[in-house]
């Protein structure tokens, strides 16, 4: 399949989210249109502003659920103004997307829940797999010129728990949180509620492009992150509004007293597998723009973490950063580096150097850039 190139259309769904928007920039900084979907005008009203440099190369459309009439928002002449116009562009009784599909040379399709205040895990299964499938439906229709969709997925769909350390690859898939899931319905953990959610939904998609082969002329792509971090640009009030993983980084890596609170065995030992955002939005343009990435699925991984190791890092930083809070110590040095660490969980991400050509920001450089931008905001 031909790869997309600037000055291309691209459509980016759920655009105001924490990913998305660096999605966006990346975009935009290499020249391409971007239409970007949210579910309400007062969400627009950030992106505008965050890119009226930009002009006409963005425009931004309604979606405010799979079932419901879609709008355009169009940026007025003023940019002093940051004002908006609404103009209706769908009927009620057309998909959510299909007006936002038509035009576009790419979809990146970024909206997805990923919360822990689910209680059935439906809240999270079906506006994920609706949501997906929902973007290809509407794509199947109605994109005449679309030649990739990239689709944001998660190691959530492949990882599964083991007792001893395990390195997952892209041949991997989550049927633990599946399974879990049907046994335990309400009473399985908010992870295997979420992990099942993205599960299903990047089978539903992977499915409907093989049942409906025959019918597209464009391909699929699917990158899977693990816990994602960095500097935001979407709009935040405080760190309360934190999205879930960048949240869980500001309370345990610059707040001392919930660091404290969760104990010093706990930030040794405990982490997972990360990368910056600004890293999972240039594999989004990647995978856009190279052909092999189509029908892919990717690994974008920087690699495996413990607490302190980045709390090792934030103190390390020379100026320290003024922040409202002191940032948390731990026990130094009891991280990655020392001799008892085990990192159960890890995934070889070859496959995003090999066909991305992608390479990933240290620790030492998203906790410098985290840490400006908490200083930036006051926190």
């Amino acid at each position: 399949m031909p790869a997309i190139q600037s000055p291309g259309k691209v459509l980016v769904t759920g655009a105001n989210g924490y990913i998305a928007m660096w999605v966006v920039h990346e975009l935009l900084t290499h020249r391409y249109t971007v239409r970007g979907t949210v579910r309400s005008a007062k969400k627009a009203e950030h992106i505008q502003k965050q890119f009226a440099e930009f002009g006409d190369k963005l425009e931004v459309v309604i979606v405010e659920d799979i079932t419901k009439v879609c709008f355009l928002l169009a940026p007025t002449r003023s940019k002093a103004s940051f004002g908006l116009t609404l103009h209706v562009i769908g009927t009620p009784q057309e998909g959510a997307f299909d007006e936002s599909v038509k035009g576009v040379d790419a979809i990146a399709h970024t909206a997805s829940p990923f919360h822990f205040n689910a209680h059935r895990p439906e809240e999270l299964i079906e506006p994920a797999v609706k949501g997906t499938v929902g973007v290809l439906q509407s794509a199947l229709k109605h994109g005449t010129s679309l030649k990739r969709v990239v689709i944001t997925s998660s190691v959530g769909a492949i990882v599964r728990d083991e007792p001893t350390p395990t390195t997952f690859t892209e041949n991997d898939w989550n049927q633990q949180s599946l399974d879990l899931v049907n046994e335990l319905g309400e009473k399985a953990s908010n992870w295997a509620k979420y992990r099942a959610s993205k599960t299903l939904a990047e089978m539903s998609a992977w499915k409907f492009v093989e049942d409906h082969k025959r019918d597209i002329s464009w391909d699929v792509s699917f990158l899977n992150p693990p816990f994602v971090f960095g500097p935001a640009i979407h709009e935040l009030t405080d760190p309360a509004s934190l999205n879930t993983s960048a949240k869980a980084f500001y309370d345990y890596v610059a707040d001392a007293s919930k660091a404290e609170a969760a104990g010093n065995d706990f930030l040794a030992k405990s982490g997972g597998c990360w990368v910056d955002v600004r890293d999972v939005a240039e594999a989004h343009r990647l995978a856009l723009e190279k052909q092999e990435a189509g029908g892919e699925r990717i690994i974008i991984c920087s690699g495996s973490f413990k607490w302190q190791d980045f709390i090792d890092a934030a103190n390390a930083l020379d100026p320290p950063p003024k922040l409202s809070k002191p940032t948390p110590k731990g026990q130094p040095g009891s991280g990655t580096g020392h001799p008892h660490t085990v990192h159960l969980v890890s995934y070889d991400a070859s496959k995003s150097d090999r066909l991305l050509g992608l390479k990933y920001r240290t620790i030492a450089t998203t906790i410098k850039d985290t840490f400006a931008d908490y200083e930036a905001r006051g926190w």
